[in-house]
């Protein structure tokens, strides 16, 4: 699990804290619930956390035990399409924060990728269904060798 660095507002102080989690909560497409209801309902629990009101949810970040009960509550609003992230940074941290980087922050990509898949994975979970796979067999070594030399002969035919 993630650690991260808080920002003290005392002077812009670092002050290490092992047991203060940053999480990003990521709303899949289709979502029933919209990154302002998630923000509201984030502040109505009423948790020592920082709280802050993204694109594509919310990030959330303070003690452990907090975060993760505040992300056990809201994913209750919907929890096909509520999904979470370890975020190393705590909002605002200007090593990370675009406001004061100018421009996409690292990640930010990587986070697009992977919330196009969101909605494929929110339809699997509410739809489930039995899949079986095929496991593939490797290829014969004689097979193989035989493959090989007529590719090696037809190179050399040209």
């Amino acid at each position: 699990m993630l650690r991260n660095l808080t920002i003290s507002p005392e002077l812009d102080k670092e002050d290490w804290d092992p047991d203060v989690i940053t999480r990003m909560i990521i709303i899949a497409p289709g979502a029933h619930v919209s990154e302002s209801e998630i923000v509201n309902e984030l502040h109505m629990l009423d948790l020592p956390l920082t709280i802050k009101n993204t694109c594509y949810g919310s990030m959330v970040s303070g003690k452990t035990k907090d975060v993760f009960e505040a992300i056990r509550e809201i994913r209750k609003l919907d929890p096909n399409h509520i999904f979470t992230k370890e975020r190393g940074f705590a909002p605002g941290d200007p090593r990370r924060c675009r406001g004061h980087r100018f421009g996409p922050r690292e990640g930010f990509h990587q986070m697009e990728d992977e919330y196009r898949l969101l909605g494929d994975v929110a339809d699997a979970l509410e739809n489930p269904r039995d899949v079986e796979v095929e496991v593939e067999k490797p290829i014969d070594v004689d097979e193989f060798k035989k493959i090989m030399n007529e590719c090696l002969e037809n190179n050399n035919d040209r």
